[in-house]
């Protein structure tokens, strides 16, 4: 193949993504073209190894000279490695009908963050920086795809904060990207501070209860959703980003399932499953029991139960919604509280509050138990936005327990259902399964 037809490939494949940048030098006889992806290439090195030295040689014919001794070149081989290259970070220097190839790339892996929110054994411990260019440049610097395209907004009447819009557009469903551009213009605040603040305005139900955008950190899970057929936004001056469309499961996942094997992968989802049925159900399910069917226990059970909560004064309602409340204090002052003194002062205050309220015989020891379990179950949610609506479910299901027992507590998780199964994310279903599959595809087809 040609280098003019190798050329038409590769505008072809970049086109409609305003990701290549064509630059053209000429002076004095000589006559260059720079092809380069802008937010790849280190533009001090650049200037000093290729455009400087262009307008200082004397003939074309010593800049050639100069540019094939350059230990950056490399030589083209084929049309699929040099568009592998250039979405790589490399330079394509055209000269008449000759190109070369520089190793230019911009590396700013050593400017991110370490994960702090999404931690895990396994994988990257990369995360998002503060600065809007560098967390585009890694996400670029792991998805090489052509089709990437990247469009900025300008948000917020009085900070006027840089907003980039992430996808695919091979991938992309493009009912969804529309929907999301058409919101994103519309978008109208004096201050927008987070990516994370964009989740509430983009979203058309004011009180909608679980988020119809997940967040996250990590660079290597927003590889993941944009080749699964998502849209990204990030916001400069902020180390999270945001995800969509999402269905309910995609709350549940983790990077780390795609790194364990297939066994163990299926061991910890199922974990999260009850954990999460855990944290929902048990409280409702302790008051429904012990106050509508004891006989539901078996009768050492039952008898253990009534024993614990003897000299208790209050209901088996007043008691669970004490203890989960005063759970809930904690959860909030751990988050408040200064890093170093954090962990110590929850820990603390959870021993010393579960001890003194058994000791004064303000609630049983078994309640003790079931708030401790519910805590843990719930921080087995991977993801924060999610956690926090499945607490404030867990409240409603309570209320419902305690007035209709173990019948309502049934039809208050079957209208929890049926309230997934109405509601959608940006035009797409939030409860289904086959988004499983299809993102997995796509994914291995990026793969």
């Amino acid at each position: 193949m040609s280098s003019q037809e190798m050329l038409r490939w590769i505008n072809e494949q970049f086109k409609g993504t305003n990701q290549l940048t064509e630059k053209t030098l000429d002076y004095e006889n000589k006559y260059i073209v720079l092809f380069y992806v802008k937010s790849m290439i280190d533009k001090a090195l650049l200037q000093k190894i290729i455009i400087k030295p262009f307008f200082e040689m004397a003939n074309e014919h010593q800049l050639r000279s100069y540019l094939l001794a350059l230990p950056q070149f490399q030589k083209v081989e084929s049309k699929e490695q040099l568009l592998f290259e250039i979405t790589n970070g490399y330079t394509l220097v055209v000269i008449q009908d000759d190109l070369f190839l520089f190793d230019l790339k911009l590396s700013k892996n050593d400017q991110v963050n370490t994960t702090t929110v999404e931690t895990t054994i396994h994988g990257s411990q990369l995360a998002l920086s503060d600065n809007l260019l560098t967390n585009i440049n890694v996400i670029r610097s792991t998805y090489h795809e052509p089709s990437l395209v990247t469009e900025f907004f300008t948000k917020g009447g009085a900070n006027k904060q840089k907003v980039a819009l992430i996808y695919d557009k091979e991938k992309v469903n493009k009912d969804v990207l529309n929907i999301i551009r058409k919101r994103l213009q519309s978008v109208d605040k004096q201050v927008i501070s987070a990516t994370t603040q964009l989740n509430n305005f983009l979203n058309n139900k004011r009180f909608s209860l679980f988020p119809q955008m997940i967040m996250t950190e990590r660079p290597d899970r927003i590889v993941y959703n944009i080749a699964g057929g998502k849209v990204i936004l990030l916001e400069d001056g902020n180390p999270q980003s945001l995800a969509a469309p999402v269905v309910f499961f995609d709350f549940m996942t983790t990077m780390e399932d795609n790194y364990h094997t297939l066994l163990v992968s299926i061991f910890l989802k199922a974990l999260r499953y009850v954990g999460l049925f855990i944290s929902l159900l048990l409280p409702g399910l302790y008051v429904g029991v012990t106050s509508y069917s004891p006989e539901v226990f078996r009768t050492e059970l039952a008898l253990t139960v009534a024993g614990s909560r003897i000299g208790v004064p209050f209901s088996s309602f007043v008691e669970v919604l004490f203890m989960l409340f005063f759970m809930e204090l904690l959860l909030e002052a751990s988050i408040r509280l200064p890093k170093v003194v954090s962990a110590t002062a929850t820990t603390v205050g959870g021993l010393i509050l579960g001890t003194a309220v058994t000791e004064a015989s303000l609630s049983s020891n078994i309640m003790v138990i079931i708030v401790s379990a519910v805590a843990i179950s719930t921080f087995v949610i991977p993801v924060n936005e999610m956690a926090f609506s499945i607490r404030i479910v867990r409240f409603s299901l309570l209320v419902i327990a305690s007035l209709f027992g173990l019948a309502g507590l049934a039809l208050g998780l079957f209208v929890l259902i049926m309230y997934l199964v109405s509601i959608s994310s940006f035009g797409e279903p939030y409860l289904r399964f086959y988004n499983f599959q299809k993102q997995k595809e796509r994914t291995e087809e990026h793969i």
